[in-house]
């Protein structure tokens, strides 16, 4: 297919947002004959879709799937970032030419550790199932309260950490011995790499801590439904007052209440731990966003964080924001390094309706 017969395409000639005018058809031509570097696919790609080519009117020119758009165009961010921090030649050689799948895993850390990230992978050729590994490293690393001082900030010793602290915490000697192994095949400083070895004479085991279990609790009856309603006032009240309040639904499972305007309430029971809160909000995820595996089904919860507990506790999860500043729930076996927004008081599930038309009939009888 050719460009001029793609929907979203009304001419050769497109105008970006930025009134940037740009060539679709040569970008297009380009991307589907493979010409160029695929930074220079990715800024093609990114151009077209700010001049309003959709995705898929883009993979049907070009052949490059909606979910490699996104890859290169992210990847080509951090390799932007990267250069711009400074990295040397060959790595800006090397990821100029290929490897944009282990830049794009490279996409969680701040520019700097980006940058050190993909000199190590340049050197040592890593792929991307490793980088992905070495990225999650980097980022965990940031958030010890006390890294030891044996252990460096370089990736190598990072990975060589984490290697050496999961072998310390393995009796099965096979198992043990690999992660040792790993250890060593990482450690970049002298002092990393002695404290990985200390392990082969030392067999004295120091097993993990358990993450705790999340405070899950589930919907049994109706009594534990409360109704939200709108307040008009006090009387004496007008037609106006009356007037002012605003239509509102609910949505299902668990009565959210939406209404014009901003904001947007919650029912909850009056459970104990909820009326201690001292600054409660809810969170709505789903349940297998959460750091532990619900038992059952995948189903929406109410994730009841009390933003007034910020003091670590290394038995309760709780919320922080990565360096997108997106939310998280996480534990933490040591106390993280960065601030915590809140503990996780509550994990709410919806109640179980076997039958759901049940409750739309008015009557019911016992025989």
């Amino acid at each position: 297919m050719t460009g001029e017969n793609l929907p979203n395409q009304t001419s050769p000639d497109q105008t970006s947002p930025d009134q940037t005018p740009i060539d679709a058809e040569a970008l297009l031509t380009a991307m589907r004959r493979k010409q160029g570097t695929w930074v220079e696919w990715a800024e093609a790609c990114q151009a077209l879709q700010k001049a309003g080519q959709t995705d898929q009117a883009i993979f049907e020119a070009t052949g490059f799937e909606p979910i490699q758009q996104n890859q290169i165009i992210v990847a080509m961010q951090v390799y932007k970032s990267i250069v711009q921090v400074g990295i040397n030649d060959a790595t800006q050689t090397h990821f100029g030419q290929r490897a944009s799948d282990v830049l794009y895993e490279f996409r969680i850390l701040a520019p700097s550790d980006r940058a050190t990230a993909a000199e190590f992978a340049c050197d040592r050729k890593i792929d991307m199932d490793e980088a992905r590994e070495i990225a999650k490293a980097m980022k965990d690393f940031t958030r010890l309260s006390q890294p030891p001082a044996e252990f460096t900030s370089h990736p190598g010793d990072i990975m060589a950490y984490f290697a050496w602290r999961a072998a310390k915490q393995k009796t099965d000697l096979q198992a043990r011995s690999l992660l040792i192994a790993k250890g060593l095949k990482y450690a970049h400083s002298v002092t990393a790499r002695r404290q990985v070895e200390g392990l082969l004479t030392d067999f004295s085991a120091s097993p993990a801590k358990a993450a705790p279990r999340l405070p899950v609790y589930r919907l049994e009856t109706d009594e534990e439904l409360p109704s939200v309603l709108p307040v008009v006032g006090e009387m004496p009240l007008t037609l106006a007052d009356l007037q002012a309040v605003p239509l509102y639904e609910t949505e299902e499972p668990f009565g959210i209440v939406k209404f014009s305007g901003t904001g947007a309430y919650v029912p909850v029971p009056g459970w104990q731990v909820i009326r201690t809160a001292s600054d409660p909000l809810v969170l709505l995820a789903i349940s297998d966003q959460l750091p532990t595996r619900l038992p059952g089904n995948v189903e929406q919860v109410l994730v009841v964080v009390d933003r007034a507990q910020r003091s670590w506790d290394a038995d309760s999860y709780f919320v922080v924001a990565n360096e997108a500043n997106e939310l998280e729930i996480q534990w933490f076996e040591e106390a993280p390094a960065g601030s915590l927004l809140g503990r996780v008081i509550l994990v709410m599930r919806p109640k179980k309706i076997l039958d759901e038309s049940y409750t739309q009939e008015l009557w019911q009888f016992e025989e």
